[in-house]
């Protein structure tokens, strides 16, 4: 059985990193948290461009990926900073937080609390120095592969990403949920056209009907406000690499799921409980970053992302292993791309092979090995909004 060393959370789940959190409530306090964070080692956070003027659906995504983010079992622990003024009181993403996880060392204050940007900075810097050192005492442990929740994408997609990349992602799946792990297919948007094979798969009716759901409405979202789902997709890249339609991409994304049967589908950002096993299906956009943001926040510690294109996306929370199928794209950046697929086409390897090669490395991934993203400091992130999804 394969195992890692990893940091046990006082919720029960496991850290494959041991970050501390800047989290910013809204736009208006990412200039401070990024300042903040690029000083002291140990620490991240990100440009959130969401937490103000917003209601509703855009609200609840909002508030669901910045407490999932605190949450994340890679979080030590999370400053929260807040301008003072935005819809996302910090107040009430706490009490969000406080559902998700709780034991793990939490601050929070706002700019107009502390009299502006420079005094907030000196304090929050002076906290966040001391939860690091805090931090930095944790002791890893060695837990059995099955603690890990892997979530897959996809983005900038040709047609060895569905020939050989993403098979390659569903073996890997296969095999880490009959080791007892956990594996998120994602990416609605690109379940359009395969959506019924999928359904086929749910372990029961209300799973298959929830499948069909959730590319039913938002396929309607789009016709309700004249627009169609095919009119961005496939992309121009996606067409230039050779995909011709959206339900040839699909066919192809679905990939990345294997052959396990579907457990259950959550929504975007929804936390997914640490008894949750095997394949489960998570709604989110098909813009990476955005997807990427609601399986963080769902509980996952580690991504496997395919391009046939290319990519060069990392996150600030989880390490991002990239792979293609595409041996030319694998040469022009492969300060990029950490696994190259592209040898089942060739007739190197098999897809059971290349899998098996890929757990490797995700296995090593788990016990601390950077990944490409992770070395050269990328720190993508982005949250899913009503206007661009269902």
């Amino acid at each position: 059985m394969r195992e890692f060393y990893g940091y046990r959370r006082p919720d029960g789940r496991v850290g494959i990193r041991n970050y501390v959190l800047i989290l910013p409530a809204s736009a208006c306090s990412s200039d401070v948290t990024n300042k903040v964070a690029a000083e002291v080692k140990g620490a991240v956070s990100f440009h959130n461009q969401q937490g103000c003027s917003q209601m509703g659906r855009d609200f609840d995504y909002t508030m669901n990926v910045l407490a999932g983010f605190a949450a994340n079992p890679n979080v030590y622990g999370t400053i929260l900073v807040g301008l003072g003024c935005e819809n996302c009181q910090i107040d009430l993403i706490k009490a969000e937080i406080d559902k998700r996880t709780s034991g793990k060392p939490f601050f929070m204050t706002t700019i107009q609390d502390e009299g502006g940007t420079i005094k907030c900075m000196e304090k929050i810097t002076r906290i966040a120095r001391e939860m690091v050192a805090e931090a930095s005492m944790l002791q890893k442990e060695k837990f059995p592969i099955s603690a890990l929740v892997l979530g897959t994408e996809c983005g900038g997609s040709d047609p060895t990403s569905g020939i050989a990349a993403n098979p390659t992602i569903g073996a890997l799946s296969d095999k880490l949920i009959a080791d007892g792990g956990t594996s998120i297919l994602s990416e609605t948007t690109e379940f359009i056209g395969g959506e019924q094979i999928l359904a086929e798969r749910a372990v029961n009716q209300r799973v298959h009907d929830r499948v069909l759901e959730i590319v039913q409405r938002y396929e309607e979202h789009f016709h309700n406000v004249g627009a169609d789902a095919r009119q961005g997709n496939p992309s121009p890249g996606n067409k230039e690499g050779g995909l011709t339609t959206l339900e040839e991409k699909s066919l192809g994304c679905i990939h990345k799921g294997g052959e396990s049967p579907v457990q259950e589908v959550y929504e975007y950002g929804e936390h997914i409980p640490t008894e949750q096993k095997g394949l489960v299906i998570m709604d989110t956009p098909g813009n990476d970053p955005s997807s990427m943001a609601g399986m963080i926040a769902g509980g996952c510690q580690v991504v496997v992302f395919s391009s046939g294109r290319g990519t060069a996306m990392g996150t600030p929370l989880v390490p991002v292993i990239k792979i293609t199928g595409n041996k030319f794209t694998y040469a022009n950046m492969v300060d990029n791309i950490d696994f190259d697929a592209s040898r089942y086409i060739s007739g190197e390897k098999t897809i059971d092979e290349q899998a098996d090669e890929l757990y490797d490395m995700l296995e090593e991934v788990a016990n601390g090995k950077f990944t490409k993203a992770e070395a050269l400091g990328f720190t993508e992130m982005a949250i899913a909004r009503q206007c661009n999804y269902a």
